[in-house]
């Protein structure tokens, strides 16, 4: 089923109030300097299941950035980027192998959580094991050893954290849907 752009660009500004707060206040800090396990993954990775990946691309862009804004360093644009590259391929990844039309029609099957897992942990490995790094050593001249742990912390955290959470979310949000022709009219 087709969302409409209204509803869209709702659930955009939603997702990304929603990542900006688990990001922001939620975070749980690891024991590699400026970088946090992070919750929001999850959460994007069932809106861009349920809104696609340009909706789950700009969801984590807008709130990763509001993240960063808020602490008062500035914003990392190479984070906020590898973040956007998640939510886009991840959305590519759910959407070409079936999952997100399947939890569209409130099926999340075991086959189901698997195809999810696998497209999250590549989408996380495209982006903090690519994008990140090399956008921290050519943006901002970081040391690669050092970007290279950061992000290795971060994406490992984030493919747990995303497993479980957005697991959570596709399961619990399949057994609340209802099924096509569940209703019967009572005579």
């Amino acid at each position: 089923m087709k969302k409409s752009p209204i509803v869209t660009v709702v659930a955009i500004g939603i997702g990304a109030a929603l990542f900006f707060v688990l990001g922001r206040f939620v975070a749980i800090p690891s024991p590699v300097p400026n970088t946090n396990i992070a919750l929001q993954y999850g959460l994007l990775a069932f809106m861009t299941m349920l809104f696609g990946p340009f909706a789950g691309m700009l969801i984590a862009l807008i709130g990763h950035a509001l993240i960063d804004f808020s602490y008062g360093w500035g914003i990392w644009w190479s984070w906020v980027i590898a973040s956007g590259v998640f939510g886009l391929v991840f959305g590519l990844l759910s959407k070409g192998n079936g999952t997100s039309r399947g939890l569209n029609e409130g099926k999340f099957s075991g086959g189901d959580i698997i195809r999810f897992n696998v497209s999250q942990i590549l989408a996380h490995l495209v982006s903090w094991g690519l994008v990140a790094p090399t956008l921290d050593v050519l943006m901002f001249a970081e040391p690669a050893n050092k970007v290279y742990l950061q992000c290795l912390v971060g994406g490992v955290s984030n493919i747990v954290t995303t497993g479980i959470i957005g697991t959570i979310l596709c399961i619990a949000y399949a057994a609340a849907k209802p099924k096509k022709g569940s209703l019967k009219e009572e005579k």
